[in-house]
């Protein structure tokens, strides 16, 4: 297939759906102007958190076998967001660039450029390209690499760069992660295919349910990003430019160094660097007391730039479909 002809699917198939129902969210509060938008994006957020994602987790994980290729996937995503954030380091803390700067602001785009939105944003790409089954990458992606890095390392630069208080305790990441649902539905799924405990019907019913996951979270990413007030600030545009472009191209860098060759694993790889940046983002901000408006600006302007950049992507040979 062509370059083109791939864009047009890429198009239609992904951008228009997903730009659909972020859109819806952001229109919801001006056709509905009684929406308590905060109280209703905490809600949505708690039932994908509680009952939707856990279910889409536990359905891939007690189907999908563990082996060395499906690992690559969080361990390539891993040093590229590690790579990107000693990038992002050095462009806020160490460099003369932004002095005007808070603590608050650069700790929370060292955050956001570090991490995708790997799940929501990146399974209808990896299904796109790969087919059905490669939602699989982003899931173990998201529980081997995502929250175990950004409840231990993502805490300690919110907490030790960004924090106003800097006495303040770090909460324990083992206490943060036995509270997740998600670790739990994983795990048990993992159990269950390992043992050969698997039970189909129930697999069935856990990805009928799941299958609300992406389309509530998009809905609250389109009511999460301040429509009225994107403006395009360079530190906001210099961090996504690193989450989008450098990223992903570290992944495509040193894939081929690691492994021999770029196999379906490996360009899944370079799919999920290229993600804009996560939501979890303005959660620490507001946990953590960062720069929430910088967080929320920053989500906004890599989810509009994606577009974009995914295709050159493309271009460029990183990721496409054959």
């Amino acid at each position: 297939m062509n370059y083109f002809a791939q864009l047009i699917d890429l198009m239609v198939q992904v951008m228009l759906p997903l730009s659909l129902l972020v859109g819806a969210g952001a229109l919801w509060p001006r056709f509905f102007s009684d929406t308590r938008v905060d109280v209703l994006r905490f809600s949505l957020n708690r039932m994908v958190m509680y009952l939707f994602y856990p279910c889409i987790l536990f359905a891939v994980s007690s189907t999908t076998p563990i082996n060395r290729d499906l690992l690559s996937v969080p361990l390539l995503v891993g040093i590229g967001s590690l790579v990107s954030g000693g990038v992002l380091y050095l462009m806020f803390y160490r460099l003369p660039l932004w002095r005007q700067l808070t603590d608050q602001t650069r700790a929370v785009l060292v955050l956001g450029g570090m991490f995708g939105n790997t799940f929501n944003i990146g399974v209808p790409v990896l299904v796109f390209f790969f087919g059905a089954e490669a939602m699989r990458y982003a899931v173990f992606n998201d529980i081997l690499m995502t929250m175990p890095v950004v409840w231990t390392l993502g805490v300690w630069i919110a907490t030790r760069l960004g924090s106003r208080d800097r006495n303040a305790d770090q909460p324990s990441v083992l206490r943060v992660m036995l509270t997740m649902p998600p670790i739990w539905a994983f795990l048990l799924g993992t159990a269950c295919q390992q043992l050969n405990l698997t039970y189909q019907p129930l697999v069935n019913a856990a990805q009928f349910i799941g299958q609300a996951t992406i389309p509530v979270i998009l809905f609250v990413l389109g009511m999460t990003i301040p429509w009225r007030n994107l403006t395009p600030r360079p530190e906001i545009l210099a961090a996504v430019g690193v989450k989008l472009l450098v990223t992903p191209f570290i992944v495509w860098l040193i894939a081929p160094q690691i492994y021999s060759g770029m196999s379906e694993a490996q360009y899944a790889a370079v799919v999920e660097g290229a993600t804009p940046a996560m939501m979890t983002a303005l959660l620490l901000a507001d946990r953590f007391k960062l720069d929430a408006a910088a967080a929320a600006l920053l989500i906004g302007w890599s989810t509009i730039l994606f577009w974009i950049t995914l295709p050159l992507i493309m271009a460029l040979g990183w990721v496409g479909r054959a």
